[in-house]
């Protein structure tokens, strides 16, 4: 297994193009973001990365968490690898200062996301619930409780978790059962079981904020009856510091196929009369309130499966070039290094395009954000939001199942090293496999596109996407470059397919929503493959730009003109089977008798 390095300039390339952080740095509110600055910062989460956070990965894969008495004990070192982050300050990058941000791009942010998962997945996950319980509070919660709260997570002296399911309510949240009695005290007693709670209990940190959904005992039946509550470990004190412990502890860690350092609790709320815990927003408004959370969780478990693309990349590309075996296609009586085996080089390029087109789509949908945070106006603000609604439901389903192909590819690069544990490689696809399940499984990402985003505006919100993409597009029509002559058509091809799929949605649901629902799953997968290939066909018009201007290092420019040349011809026409199935696999999908499957 190779050593991790971050990939300092993939990462800076992406960021100026897909990300669009040079035209963020325009903004009134990140006109101090200049390059330098951002080089620094890149480069010291790289080197944190690869020098403290990664080299705990494998051991504390072995090792595990355990739970004696209620308490979790963490894998050696993460202790020391969480308190290097947050006194580093990157827990703070991108919130407002008034409560210890340093308000910088989101974009930024979830670039940094990257690294952190590819250096140590377990680890990474728990500032990123704690992120999401930031950006819950500041948009639903009381004065009071952000100022309670918010200092101490946004500096990670805090950390934060969400708690949906139970035993009898995994994705049906309308099946909660955790009861809310209301306290004469303007609080709420909490009761109930809560399961799978990512870094529920754990010894990394003084207190753990927990953002619970429960039910009060006048509260309509379903979803419409949840309401949002804020359920510290310990109550804060009349100056804000841990005091009394709540009544909630943990009574199970899971066994998992992977993430084996992440606990993942069995958590039990008001065993002697109930935790404390104080409203979060409206009654019976919980739901709407934790899709805040939710639409973060969703974006960063995204960059999980791009950030484990480019570990499992990085170390089947070291092996490839290590490992001898056979002759060279060729001739020769030597054995060569894999790498120079026209199937290695195919899987190799293939790891690679999906994973660089994985990190433009979510730096593309990290650029949305930020400028839907900073607009100025109404409609700029909803047009924007709009953009992100779409993209956030495709980064998750779209990178994370990437992020499982590339781990899977790179088990099979490594052969019969990649299958067993010495190899390092089967960590990553055991890590991986978790992220297309949880924060809503990818059938229900497919089914919110579908819904929410693409039906419920009759495809406007899409249409405008597309016009973007196409506008950017044009700028290669300019080009008498083969290459991306060759990019500019397949793109082209895959958004007039996308644009065509969605025509057809609308038309399937207004005969039966079933057929639009039997279908949503190709046409996200081919919104993710079509949207990573007008990013990609972008950044080679930059390559080539640079390239003609000689400015810069030349095989990187050449490199990334390559690898989207590789990804128009190999991966794109991925498009044309989803395409067609949207267009002609709702019928058959619905037509056996269920019994009979």
């Amino acid at each position: 297994m190779a050593d991790y390095r971050a990939p300092l300039a993939d990462l800076d390339f992406a960021l100026r193009t897909s990300g669009g952080l040079d035209g963020l740095h325009a903004l009134p509110a990140f006109a101090e973001v200049d390059a330098d600055l951002v080089d620094q910062i890149v480069e010291e989460a790289g080197r944190m990365a690869a020098e403290v956070w990664a080299p705990l990965n494998r051991r504390a894969d072995q090792e595990g968490v355990h739970l004696k008495n209620g308490v979790v004990r963490t894998a050696e070192g993460f202790k020391d690898a969480y308190r290097a982050y947050v006194d580093s300050g990157f827990n703070t990058l991108p919130f407002e200062a008034q409560w210890g941000g340093q308000g910088l791009p989101w974009t930024l942010a979830l670039a940094l996301m990257e690294v952190w998962h590819s250096a140590n997945t377990s680890l990474a996950l728990n500032p990123l619930l704690t992120i999401g319980s930031v950006e819950l509070l500041q948009a639903h919660g009381t004065a009071k409780q952000q100022a309670t709260y918010l200092p101490k997570l946004i500096s990670g002296a805090w950390t934060g978790t969400m708690n949906l399911s139970e035993p009898q309510a995994g994705s049906d949240l309308g099946q909660i059962a955790c009861k809310a009695e209301r306290a004469h005290d303007g609080s709420y007693r909490i009761t109930g079981q809560k399961i799978y709670i990512t870094w529920g209990e754990h010894d990394l940190t003084e207190n753990i904020v927990h953002m619970v959904l429960a039910r009060l005992p006048d509260a309509p039946a379903g979803t419409k009856g949840l309401s949002l509550f804020v359920v510290p470990k310990f109550l804060p004190d009349a100056d804000g510091n841990p005091g009394q412990r709540n009544d909630l502890r943990c009574t199970g860690v899971e066994h998992k196929m992977g993430i084996h350092a992440c606990p993942t609790c069995t958590m039990s709320y008001g065993d002697d009369g109930g935790a404390t815990g104080w409203l979060v927003g409206e009654e019976n408004g919980g739901l709407s309130a934790m899709f805040t959370m939710m639409n973060n969780a969703r974006l960063a478990v995204g960059i999980q499966g791009i950030g484990l693309a480019e570990r499992a990349y990085q170390d089947a590309r070291a092996y490839a070039f290590e490992r001898t075996q056979s002759r060279d296609i060729h001739g020769g009586r030597q054995s060569v290094p894999i790498v120079r085996h026209p199937n290695i080089r195919r899987k190799l390029l293939t790891m690679r395009a999906l994973t660089e087109g994985s990190r433009a789509l979510a730096l593309y949908a990290g650029n949305a954000l930020d400028r839907a945070k900073q607009a100025d106006d109404a409609d700029t603000r909803s047009r924007l939001q709009t953009r992100v609604d779409i993209l956030v439901p495709v980064v998750k389903a779209w990178c994370t199942d990437r992020g499982v192909e590339v781990t899977s590819t790179a088990v099979q690069v490594l052969g019969g090293m990649g299958f067993i544990e010495e190899g390092g490689v089967a960590q990553h696809y055991r890590d991986a496999r978790i992220a297309p399940i949880y924060e809503g499984t990818n059938g229900i990402q497919a089914l919110d596109l579908m819904g929410r985003k693409v039906l419920r505006d009759q495809g406007n919100g899409m249409q405008a996407l597309l016009a973007d993409l196409r506008a950017d597009l044009g700028g290669l029509d300019r080009s008498d470059d083969a290459d991306l002559t060759a990019i500019r058509r397949s793109v082209a091809r895959g958004l007039d397919q996308l644009e065509a799929a969605t025509a057809t949605l609308i038309s399937l649901s207004q005969d039966d929503i079933a057929k639009s629902a039997a279908v949503a799953d190709p046409f996200l997968e081919l919104t993710g493959t079509v949207v990573a290939g007008a990013l990609l066909a972008q950044q080679a018009g930059v390559a080539a730009q640079q390239m003609a201007a000689a400015d810069g290092p030349s095989e990187q420019y050449r490199a990334k003109l390559a690898v989207a040349r590789f990804y128009a011809d190999n991966l794109l026409p991925r498009a044309d089977a989803a395409a067609a199935q949207v267009r002609q696999g709702a019928a058959s999908t619905l037509a056996l008798d269920e019994r009979l499957l």
